[in-house]
């Protein structure tokens, strides 16, 4: 039986989301299944479903003027990146009626830009009719404000070493024995800013 201990969600209750700002994003398949592909010497392979992922995460930043992508690494069962959310293409938001209901992420926001890849990477990979029951994603994601350069660039570091370091990754469905109090850099990174342990 492998041995996790899973990220949990860190979003802050009244942090504005669709705000100026650095956000590491991570996004797991469904039950954290290796479907994107392989790591192969220390690379990472894309399968025709990482190829997808890939294409969508890119046309992120040409659908929306407001997304800057910045480093970003497809894993075979989970995608780290690094988006950046700017003022450009923003609108000013007339005052709401009162009529209005919400539903779903606020428009513009990080949950509205990932809930749109997720759905359409999903269509696209089933589009062929070929194991079309299968959910691509987990529900929810993890996501970290980044706080400043400093940690922007280790964070950076991390996504770009991230296949050289499958073999013990928390994520590779092969690492069996995990201890319970197992860290890794990330792990570290977080602790270093004063954020205690643990991502969903």
């Amino acid at each position: 039986m492998i041995n996790r201990t899973h990220r949990r969600s860190r979003r802050l209750p009244h942090y504005n989301y669709s705000q100026v700002g650095a956000y590491f994003v991570t996004v797991c398949t469904n039950g954290r299944e290796c479907l994107l592909g392989d790591i192969i010497n220390g690379e990472m392979k894309l399968n025709g479903w990482g190829k997808i992922v890939r294409e969508e995460w890119l046309r992120t930043e040409t659908v929306r003027p407001n997304v800057k992508l910045g480093t970003f690494i497809i894993m075979p069962n989970h995608l780290h990146g690094i988006i950046h959310l700017t003022n450009v293409g923003t609108t000013r938001r007339v005052a709401p009626t009162g009529k209005e209901e919400v539903c779903g992420p606020k428009a513009g926001s990080l949950g509205a830009i990932l809930g749109q890849f997720k759905s359409v990477t999903t269509k696209r990979t089933q589009a062929g009719g070929r194991n079309s029951d299968i959910s691509v994603w987990q529900r929810n994601y993890y996501e970290r404000v980044i706080r400043d350069e400093d940690e922007l660039e280790k964070i950076r570091e991390y996504i770009v070493y991230n296949p050289q370091k499958w073999p013990t990754d928390r994520e590779n469905p092969k690492v069996l024995n995990r201890r319970p109090d197992y860290r890794d850099e990330m792990d570290i990174i977080l602790a270093s800013r004063g954020d205690p342990a643990g991502r969903p």
